[in-house]
């Protein structure tokens, strides 16, 4: 039919047992936007043919469309990449069957005394007694847990703040502005490189509500440089009857250094020094969901959790259920089951032996020595030993982009038109699909 007054009508189309096919798996309304948005692209030239359009192939262009606009885009994928907090990849990856509640939960009931419960107690009892903290409370993010805290506590308040640390993490996030949003008063001390005692001491002379120390993140300065300690903050800030808060963003509970990995600041070290509040992150070092985590004095809890912010920024459920079962894996002295701290402490030998594995099983590639990264802006420059899986391809890019179009993706990077995989970041029974997708690229 060349000419488009010819166009089948959408009622003759519906008509069609296709369209009763896509009617019963995607409902009648999404159906007919589909075949409406069909025909007028046809009209418009959207959609370009040679020929004429028959019915047939105008119902397999709604089949494409129905299929396109009901694709999941946030699903699982194999992170093959060696990078342990992967931020593109959700970070922290969580093990199978967390967050698994189905239908009604006590998220605020007190099963105990039969009335209303507040929701923020399930991940409290953990982190207190984890940490030692007097009191916790968990938002969505360390955005929020800084903001929140700021605003609470110290909204018109002076607060200092070392050069050093008005940092920028990802996605554009910057102390300053969380500092300016919160309405406190930032004052900037010391220089780039170096601050003194002497400087917070200046500083705090004319009256303060807080010092706040923010975690570098994913930098590091080196050489000539220097900053006072955590005890010397606290005993400074408690001089001038102000408050200590530690923004320490990865959050980690076990010692980095046992790993072969340079010491990364912890919680339990940052209260034990004096700190009246730490924020950290879930979803980095601590190894859970996305949540931004508050522990410290129980009066500063108390009123953070009055604040009216409080509400706009609280965890939902689903993340509350995922961090509370994160935590008592560290309860339980079994933290290397939490898959980040399992992937931190995977020997180099039995790496070599899974890549090597992977080379039998598909004939060809190559086992190399490699580095696994931590990533998400946790031990920045910090590697771990490892082997890899070097597969040679004629289109590198054209490989990656097979490989994230497999049913379940899988993300790779290239080095020299070879696509390399890293055995660290493959979680248990993903080994198979992997293989399977890389069988794939090697027809290329």
């Amino acid at each position: 039919m060349s000419n488009f007054r010819d166009l089948p009508s959408v009622d003759l189309l519906l008509r069609q047992k296709e369209a009763s096919d896509f009617i019963e798996e995607f409902g009648r309304p999404l159906t007919l936007d589909a075949i409406r948005e069909t025909l007028n692209s046809i009209r418009t030239g959207k959609l370009e043919r040679n020929d004429t359009w028959t019915d047939a192939e105008i119902l397999e262009s709604v089949n494409t469309l129905l299929k396109d606009w009901t694709h999941p885009t946030l699903q699982r994928v194999i992170n093959a990449t060696g990078v342990i907090l992967h931020t593109n990849l959700g970070r922290a990856p969580l093990s199978e069957g967390f967050g698994g509640l189905r239908g009604y939960d006590s998220l605020e009931f007190d099963l105990d005394e039969g009335e209303r419960g507040t929701r923020s107690d399930h991940a409290q009892r953990y982190l207190t007694r984890l940490t030692g903290a007097e009191a916790g409370f968990v938002v969505n993010n360390n955005a929020a847990a800084i903001l929140l805290a700021l605003t609470a506590l110290c909204k018109r308040k002076r607060v200092i703040i070392s050069r050093s640390q008005l940092v920028e993490i990802g996605g554009g996030f910057r102390i300053p502005d969380v500092l300016a949003q919160s309405g406190a008063k930032m004052v900037e001390i010391g220089t780039t490189n170096r601050v003194h005692t002497e400087d917070y001491e200046t500083a705090a002379d004319e009256g303060i509500g807080a010092i706040l120390r923010a975690h570098p993140s994913n930098y590091r300065m080196t050489g000539f440089v220097s900053e006072p300690n955590l005890a010397e903050l606290a005993d400074i800030a408690h001089k001038h009857g102000a408050l200590f808060i530690d923004d320490l963003g990865s959050g980690a509970l076990l010692d980095t250094a046992q790993f072969g990995l340079a010491h990364e600041p912890m919680v339990q070290e940052s209260l034990k020094a004096g700190a009246d509040l730490v924020c950290f992150s879930g979803d980095k070092l601590l190894g859970g969901p996305q949540a931004g985590i508050i522990l410290g004095r129980a009066d500063l809890i108390a009123r953070i959790k009055k604040h009216p912010l409080a509400r706009a920024v609280r965890i939902d459920k689903l993340c509350l259920l995922s961090l509370c079962e994160t935590l008592d894996l560290y309860l339980r002295d079994c933290a290397l089951d939490i898959p980040v701290w399992g992937m931190i402490a995977r020997n180099p030998d039995e790496l070599k032996f899974i890549a090597i594995t992977w080379r039998e099983a598909l004939g060809k590639g190559e086992v190399i020595e490699g580095a696994s990264t931590i990533g998400g802006g946790s031990l920045p420059g910090e590697t771990l030993p490892t082997f890899l899986l070097a597969l040679p391809v004629r289109s590198p890019q054209k490989a990656l982009a097979q490989l994230r179009q497999q049913k379940t993706p899988i993300i790779a990077r290239v080095e020299q038109n070879r696509i390399l995989c890293d055995p660290r970041t493959i979680l248990s029974g993903e080994d198979k699909t992997l293989l399977e997708g890389l069988r794939q690229i090697l027809l290329i």
